[in-house]
């Protein structure tokens, strides 16, 4: 099969499962070594860009998905009018962070770390596809497991989790002491 073949079944492929698909199954479908689709993949990338096409490729975590370029949203927003956003609030990026930097998580170790009931924010994530259940701990009770998805690190930007922002000790000591003053103020109330 010739090069642009295998170029025109992954991009119909990516086009048609619309979310992301993983570079093991498109090895499987393309009867490929993994390292020759990811071969196909960057060189489709580069002509995307070389182009300036509407359209890109973004790898994340495995897998990879054909979605329209950024500076194009304000093009795609007057044809689909609004789309809804979803608006963090500190409190979510905060429950978000946590999920994210100590995944996998329990619901009461992110209210231990927080030190306040997070089951709205927690929800709330879930609701924003930010964040999915993993499983279920093995203790008692079994509670469940929750970590991020693949459309927070589209949210964010990073491919994969080793690419967040590496935690500076000092600061996580001020945080800690932060958020301790704000406990013993809340029990005095």
């Amino acid at each position: 099969m010739k090069p642009e073949q295998y170029e025109a079944i992954i991009e119909g492929i990516l086009f048609a499962m619309g979310g992301s698909v993983e570079l093991t199954k498109l090895s499987e479908a393309l009867e490929l070594e993994t390292e020759e689709v990811c071969e196909i993949i960057h060189k489709m990338m580069k002509q995307y860009q070389k182009n300036d096409r509407g359209i890109q490729l973004i790898e994340m975590d495995g897998a990879v998905q054909m979605c329209t370029k950024q500076e194009l949203y304000e093009y795609l927003i007057r044809v689909a009018k609004q789309p809804k956003r979803h608006v963090l609030t500190d409190v979510l990026l905060e429950t978000l962070s946590i999920i994210a930097y100590k995944q996998p998580i329990t619901r009461l170790e992110v209210e231990k770390i927080r030190g306040v009931s997070c089951a709205h924010a927690v929800n709330k994530l879930v609701e924003y596809n930010l964040v999915c259940e993993l499983g279920r701990l093995d203790a008692p009770g079994r509670p469940l497991l929750f970590g991020t998805t693949e459309e927070f690190l589209r949210s964010f930007g990073v491919h994969s989790l080793e690419e967040l922002p590496a935690l500076n000790q000092d600061q996580m000591e001020e945080f800690r002491q932060q958020a301790e003053e704000e406990m013993k103020l809340q029990l005095n109330v």
